[in-house]
């Protein structure tokens, strides 16, 4: 009896010395770890050497045409040029282009040149970021809508289409109500790309009169063309087959 109880106690102490350890002391040892801890796990550090490689070091260059954190992808260059990357820009100023403010109200107005290939790129960008919400029209029917965020408005309303350029800019730069930030995402070029071709998309849902040229109105009043139908080949109808004499 005497000798279960002082084993009992026994393993019962070295229990609570494993699970509590000798709390205070300092070593310079390694403590005893069932499972290896977190802080030493087998893998390349940064700026390490390592004895894996012929040349002893741990971290590799670079494959070629990686592009650095915070640059853009290189543009085109003559032949023989080296490659260079622009310096990718993330509103890093306080004018209106990189705030969308003027003093402090919201500004209006493209502060980049408006060209085709703008609008082409505002198109990309739109479909990227923005289609999967506001949908391909932005009539605010994109494809998360059907599968329950009901709170995505469309941007073919009044209330947006008349909303000055600085805060639509500023929206897409901090986000709003569940609409997430996406500044760091994207440029500020990219941004203005975007309200670019959403402008546009806006006036080709809601045209008027006044946006024909008006050397081509009258071609509005014309009737449709009524092009004959084109007459359809003659069906072949294939032998009737004899019947079979009846018994």
């Amino acid at each position: 009896m005497l000798r279960g109880f002082l084993l009992i106690s026994l393993l019962l102490t070295i229990a609570a010395v494993a699970v509590l350890g000798f709390r205070g002391e300092k070593t310079t040892n390694e403590p005893w770890e069932i499972f290896p801890d977190m802080v030493r796990q087998i893998k390349v550090r940064a700026q390490s050497p390592l004895n894996f490689f012929a040349d002893g070091r741990g971290p590799r260059m670079p494959v070629n045409g990686t592009v650095p954190i915070g640059y853009e992808m290189p543009k085109p260059q003559p032949i023989g040029a080296p490659e260079s990357h622009p310096v990718a820009g993330f509103s890093v100023g306080t004018d209106y282009i990189d705030t969308g403010k003027m003093a402090d109200r919201w500004g209006t107005g493209i502060p980049v040149p408006v060209t085709a290939q703008l609008l082409q790129r505002g198109r990309e960008r739109f479909n990227i970021t923005c289609a999967m919400c506001h949908g391909a029209t932005a009539a605010g029917n994109g494809i998360t809508k059907q599968y329950g965020l009901n709170t995505v408005v469309t941007l073919q309303d009044d209330r947006i289409r008349k909303m000055a350029d600085g805060e639509i800019f500023n929206t897409i730069t901090n986000g709003k109500n569940t609409m997430m930030a996406y500044g760091p995402n994207i440029m500020v070029a990219d941004r203005w790309a975007i309200i670019a071709y959403l402008r546009a998309l806006q006036r080709s849902q809601n045209a008027g009169i006044v946006d024909v040229p008006p050397e081509h109105r009258a071609d509005l009043e014309k009737p449709a063309e009524n092009k004959p139908a084109e007459a359809k080949p003659a069906e072949t109808k294939s032998p009737a087959k004899p019947e079979a004499p009846k018994k």
